[in-house]
């Protein structure tokens, strides 16, 4: 018990600098997600988002975006908000082109970037991912990497995704995946999350 303690505290410290926090926002109405429902043209994909600190190498956060039947980001203990992307437990709906780029931007600033690690899947696949991400339910600081890697392995052909606490670990065990793309995306501005997620929103609000 001391052993599991200590690791979620040590998670934890590097987790709440990096975008993992337990921060719960109001679930939406069925209305609210039918208003926004997005699905990205082209194929079903799974797209594995980590921040990761520019300095030390840790990684801060891992979320998944999904496109199935509609795409959506399992963000699990998440900080990102944004005034026009309706939430239900860890789930964000509304994807557009405009929020992802919120979204990945809002992460990324002097002190972190984000490693967007992007598979083609099936429509099958990539809807057992979605029901999976909407059943999950919120989940605690520190277990983002976890919950992601735990949805992962419920998908057909991700059974051997690494069951990691650490976002890095988990985004080299995806990134060993067949057909996988990886890019960085960096920005160099203020090292305040909290600032850069505003910017984002007030970007989408106008």
């Amino acid at each position: 018990m001391r052993i599991f303690t200590a690791l979620t505290s040590s998670l934890l410290a590097v987790t709440l600098l990096g975008g993992c926090a337990d921060q719960p926002q109001p679930n939406a109405d069925a209305a609210t997600l039918a208003a926004v429902s997005y699905r990205a043209p082209g194929p079903s994909t799974l797209t594995l988002f980590t921040m990761v600190n520019n300095r030390s190498g840790q990684g801060g956060h891992t979320s998944l975006m999904i496109n199935a039947s509609e795409r959506v980001i399992f963000d699990p203990a998440g900080s990102f908000y944004a005034d026009v992307v309706p939430e239900v437990d860890d789930v964000l709906f509304g994807i557009t082109p405009g929020v992802e780029k919120a979204y990945r931007g809002g992460h990324a600033r002097s002190t972190f970037h984000v490693v967007i690690q992007t598979v083609e899947v099936t429509p099958e696949q990539a809807e057992i991912a979605y029901q999976r991400a909407r059943a999950t339910g919120r989940v605690s600081g520190a277990f983002c990497a976890k919950s992601t890697a735990s949805l992962l392995a419920g998908v057909p052909g991700f059974e051997q995704v690494n069951q990691t606490f650490y976002p890095v670990k988990l985004s080299d065990s995806f990134g060993a995946l067949p057909g996988v793309v990886t890019k960085k995306y960096y920005e160099s501005d203020s090292d305040d999350l909290q600032d850069g997620l505003a910017r984002g929103n007030a970007a989408l609000n106008g």
